[in-house]
């Protein structure tokens, strides 16, 4: 479904990204691990072209979305979950949803209210409360449910697990798990090695803007001494 190919992105003169490449199958979770400014970001944003990459191409569903605006690739399919959130915190959470809502997407599924607050239950407790009223983890769940909402075929998740309570964490697990049973792909980056053994299938780790290892968990596991080299605190 999504083909990173030998991109190099930039901040500035700051070359982050070398030479990337990866693939991701449809309905598979792909999780992106490495310390902090491995590159992670940086990657989803590469994809989602608001880090446009120097050279290079990202392939989604057989087309190059290299230089095609971000709102563009968003309505190709591509739902992406940035680490600040981003919420309307002066709409209630029934508004950010009813803003997140695009039209039914072939080969996608089509998320309605109903289905997300089944999903995140304590939103539909806080329905008419607004985004600034809630807790960071339940921010959390309403990027997702809003992102939702948009019936993407791919999520890219940033850092997901952050900054949010055990239970919550729980909680996102099992929403990626269900999400996987609705055949959609995720592509996150992750710092939590016992979150990403949780959800996915395989696993890429990067260092400075370079891969480092791409494979099952069972490969990594087998594999001590890249996890020591690069995940190890």
């Amino acid at each position: 479904m999504l083909e990173v190919s030998q991109i190099n992105s930039f901040y500035g003169k700051a070359h982050v990204l070398s030479d990337l490449s990866f693939v991701v199958n449809q309905g598979s979770v792909v999780a992106l691990l490495g310390r902090n400014g491995a590159g992670k970001t940086t990657t989803l944003k590469s994809i989602m072209q608001l880090v446009v990459p120097a050279s290079g191409s990202i392939t989604f569903q057989g087309q190059n979305v290299v230089k095609l605006p971000p709102h563009v690739v968003a309505r190709l399919g591509i739902g992406y979950v940035p680490e600040e959130r981003r919420i309307f915190s002066d709409l209630t959470v029934m508004e950010n949803l009813v803003v997140g809502r695009q039209t039914p997407r072939s080969g996608a599924v089509t998320w309605t209210i109903d289905m997300v607050f089944d999903l995140f239950p304590n939103l539909a407790e806080r329905r008419d409360n607004r985004g600034k009223a809630l807790s960071g983890g339940e921010q959390q769940m309403l990027t997702i449910a809003r992102t939702l909402m948009g019936n993407p075929l791919c999520i890219l998740l940033d850092e997901p697990s952050e900054g949010i309570a055990p239970v919550i964490v729980e909680q996102m697990v099992n929403f990626i798990r269900r999400i996987k049973e609705q055949e959609v792909t995720v592509l996150l980056s992750e710092q939590n090695l016992h979150f990403a053994r949780a959800v996915a299938d395989e696993v890429m780790i990067i260092e400075r803007g370079e891969k480092k290892f791409f494979g099952t968990l069972a490969e990594l596991n087998s594999r001590t001494e890249i996890r020591d080299a690069y995940l190890a605190v």
